[in-house]
């Protein structure tokens, strides 16, 4: 996430009621999760395990909660609770803006652009042309959705992340700026739910499918004409390439890539990276010929014990 303009380092100190470590006007440009971390980023860090990871990345301002050596061409803000403070810049440069009409007056809608009844369009939003959004879709703010696009009824473009703290009193949310970002020619079945991206963006590659009841988490990253079938959930900050293949009811962790060509048969449950061109099946998944390979030979076990037995 890009700030309006340009900050230095003291005025979002000040901001959020920190020391910091550099010079005041050390400039700072936006705000993102360590995975989409450019230079002029501020990145937030509150666990020792991560600070090298943090002090390494692009980022070139750490927000963290505990003075240390500050590389050379960073600076630091120093919080008793980084979580906390990224929330407050969050709220500072994307506050929730509630609004009172079906079609926000800023929303930009494009020719041939059909829009069916009782449909939200939220603030900042932009649609291209030749779409059709089916009743009762919400598309909450900043999402933007090119050219020839449908969407079926139901489906909410822009919820927030679920991306939790747990704290002594309860779970705390790391609020949501980033965006749900739809390419050209996708298909959106009904009732399917993207989250928006915590400060990045969630991404819908051109000509990619999706089918009813389907789970896309925040900053994931969708490639160009995968196709999703119903009841898929795939969680936050997963990259998935092009011309992917996800059966019904698959099961996808956070943070792994889906290589390009990659099938998952139904059910699966996938908890790491794939190789590209390759298909897969179980939960969790492995080589699909691997595992049916494997449940040939179990279903051998009891002719061999039988075998075993009379000798």
């Amino acid at each position: 996430m890009k700030f309006p303009k340009p900050h230095t380092l003291e005025q979002i100190a000040n901001l959020i009621g920190c020391e910091f470590i550099g010079s005041d006007d050390f400039p700072i440009l936006g705000m993102n999760e360590i995975h989409v971390v450019e230079p002029g980023d501020i990145v937030f860090v509150d666990h020792p395990k991560y600070y090298d990871k943090a002090l390494e990345s692009a980022a070139t301002i750490v927000l963290i909660n505990k003075e240390v050596d500050c590389p050379d061409g960073k600076a630091l803000l120093i919080s008793d609770d980084p979580f906390r403070d990224f929330n407050k810049l969050t709220e500072h440069f994307k506050p929730f803006r509630s609004s009172n009409a079906a079609i926000a007056s800023d929303a930009i809608i494009g020719e041939g652009t059909i829009i069916q009844p009782n449909c939200f369009i939220g603030n900042n939003v932009s649609i291209g042309k030749n779409c059709i959004i089916h009743s009762n879709v919400s598309i909450y703010d900043d999402t933007i959705i090119s050219d020839n696009v449908t969407i079926h009824a139901g489906t909410i473009l822009g919820a927030s992340a679920f991306y939790y703290k747990n704290r002594p009193e309860g779970y705390d949310q790391l609020k949501s700026g980033g965006r749900v970002i739809i390419e050209n020619h996708v298909d959106i079945g009904a009732l399917c739910t993207i989250d928006r991206g915590v400060t990045g963006d969630t991404t819908i590659g051109e000509g990619s499918k999706l089918d009813n009841h389907i789970q896309i988490g925040h900053d994931t990253v969708l490639g160009k004409k995968c196709l999703i079938a119903a009841h898929t959930a795939v969680a936050g900050c997963v990259v998935i390439e092009d011309n992917v293949t996800l059966w019904g009811q698959v099961g996808v962790k956070s943070g792994i890539t889906i290589k390009k060509g990659t099938v998952l048969f139904a059910q699966s449950g996938l908890g790491h990276t794939t190789e590209a061109g390759k298909t897969y099946f179980g939960s969790p998944a492995q080589e699909a010929r691997s595992f049916f390979k494997d449940r040939a030979y179990i279903k051998k076990i009891p002719e061999i014990l039988k075998k075993l037995k009379d000798q």
